[in-house]
C-alpha cells in the first residue's frame, strides 16, 4: 500500500494498473482519453486556427481498438476497487455512450449520470452544429450489492439546503488555475478543481484513497490532497506528470478540523443553528471562534454569523473564510465553556439527547 499512497507515477498506465493489488481504492475518477475523431485542423471564419485535442494520446486505429483499450482499464479499475467503492468516468457524445455500455457488461452498477454543464463552452464556430456546451459522468458502483459511499448531506448544504441535482453548472478551467507554458495551455482537456471538489466531497470521506489512471495535470491528485483523502495517480506524458508533481508540492492540505462531512442520519431530528437561538441555548451577541481562536465572530439574532462585514449561515461564514466551497460550520466554529474552546456541534448534541 505505501508504494502507492500518495505517490504519482509516469508511465503506462495500463501496465502500472496491472501491478496495483486487489481491492486498494475506495474511489477511482477516470478522465479517459475521449478519441475525438479530429481528422483535420480546426479553424474559425476568420481561418484562425483553433486550439481543439489532437494529441497523440486520443488517437486511435478505429473503435474497436478504442474499445479494446477501455475495457482493459475498466477491468483493472474494478479490480483495484473495493467492493463498497465506486467510479467516475467522464466523456463525451464521442465516447460515453460506449463507455456505459462496457460498464454495463462488466456488472458495474450505474447510480447516476451527471451532466457537467459548462457555463463558459467553446462556442460553434462554423454554425454547423449546436454549441457543445456540457459532459456526461457516469457515477456507478462496483456491483448492485456495494454500500458506496453518498454525502447526502454534505452536498445539500453545498446547494444551499436544496438536493444536489445531476446538472452540474461549473465553468471549465481557465484563468490562473489553468497552466500554462510560454502562453499556452499544457494540457488541453485540463478539468477545473470545482468539479474534482464535488466528486470527492460526495463520494469519499477523509482518508479514503483514491485513483485516477490517467492523472493529466494532476487536477484529482491537487483536490484529494487538500480535502485530507489519499490519492495514487498514473499518467503517461512526461510534460503532464511534471506540470501535477509541481502542482502536487504547492498543494497545501486543509487542516483536519475543517474536513469532516455532515453524517447522513435520517433518525435524528434536523436542528438548524437558529432553533438553538430560539430556544435560548445561543444568545445573540455571543462570541464563536475557529479552533485557533484567530476569528472572533458574532452570533445575531437570527442565528446568522457575523463576520467583520460579511453574514450569513454556520456554514456559508466558515466556507468563506477558510476560502472553500463548503464547510461544516458545525465543528468549524467553538464556544467558550468555563475557559474550554469546544464546537457549537457540542451544544446541538446536548438539545438533541434531550428531545430523543
Amino acid at each position: 500500500m505505501t508504494k502507492f499512497l500518495n505517490k504519482i507515477t509516469n508511465g503506462n498506465s495500463l501496465e502500472i494498473l496491472k501491478k496495483i493489488p486487489d481491492k486498494t481504492f475506495d474511489l477511482v475518477f477516470v478522465d479517459p482519453p475521449y478519441n475525438l475523431q479530429i481528422g483535420k485542423k480546426l479553424k474559425r471564419p476568420d481561418d484562425s486556427k483553433v486550439n481543439g485535442v489532437n494529441d497523440k494520446w486520443d488517437q486511435f486505429k478505429n473503435f474497436n481498438d478504442y474499445d479494446n483499450f477501455c475495457k482493459i482499464w475498466l477491468t483493472e479499475s474494478k479490480r483495484v476497487l473495493k467492493d463498497n467503492g465506486s467510479i467516475w468516468v467522464i466523456g463525451t457524445y464521442h465516447n460515453i455512450f460506449r463507455l456505459g455500455y462496457h460498464i454495463q457488461n462488466m456488472e458495474f452498477w450505474i447510480l447516476n449520470d451527471v451532466i457537467w454543464r459548462k457555463n463558459n463552452p467553446m462556442p460553434n464556430f462554423r454554425g454547423t452544429r449546436f454549441t457543445n456546451a456540457h459532459e456526461t459522468l457516469i457515477w456507478a458502483s462496483k456491483n448492485k450489492k456495494s454500500k458506496y459511499t453518498f454525502n447526502y448531506q454534505s452536498l445539500k448544504c453545498l446547494n444551499d439546503d436544496l438536493q444536489m441535482r445531476s446538472d452540474w453548472t461549473l465553468p471549465i478551467c481557465n484563468g490562473n488555475e489553468r497552466i500554462k507554458k510560454n502562453g499556452k495551455k499544457v494540457h488541453s482537456t485540463q478539468k477545473p478543481e470545482s468539479l474534482l471538489h464535488r466528486i470527492l466531497l460526495a463520494s469519499t470521506n477523509k482518508d479514503d484513497f483514491v485513483f485516477d489512471p490517467f492523472l493529466g495535470t494532476g487536477t484529482t491528485a491537487v483536490v484529494a490532497k487538500k480535502l485530507g483523502r489519499n490519492y495514487f495517480g498514473i499518467e503517461s506524458e512526461k510534460k503532464y506528470f511534471k506540470a501535477a508533481k509541481q502542482r502536487l508540492e504547492k498543494t497545501i492540505k486543509m487542516e483536519d478540523h475543517y474536513l469532516d462531512t455532515i453524517k447522513n442520519n435520517k433518525s435524528k431530528p434536523r436542528i438548524p443553528f437558529g432553533s438553538l437561538v430560539e430556544l435560548g441555548i445561543v444568545k445573540p451577541g455571543m462570541s464563536v471562534f475557529d479552533y485557533k481562536k484567530k476569528i472572533n465572530a458574532k452570533i445575531m439574532a437570527d442565528g446568522s454569523i457575523k463576520y467583520q462585514n460579511s453574514e450569513g449561515s454556520i456554514h456559508k461564514m466558515a466556507a468563506k473564510i477558510i476560502g472553500t466551497e463548503s464547510c461544516n460550520g458545525w465543528t468549524y466554529w467553538h464556544y467558550n465553556n468555563n475557559g474550554s474552546m469546544l464546537p457549537i456541534d457540542d451544544l446541538r448534541q446536548r438539545l438533541i439527547s434531550k428531545s430523543t
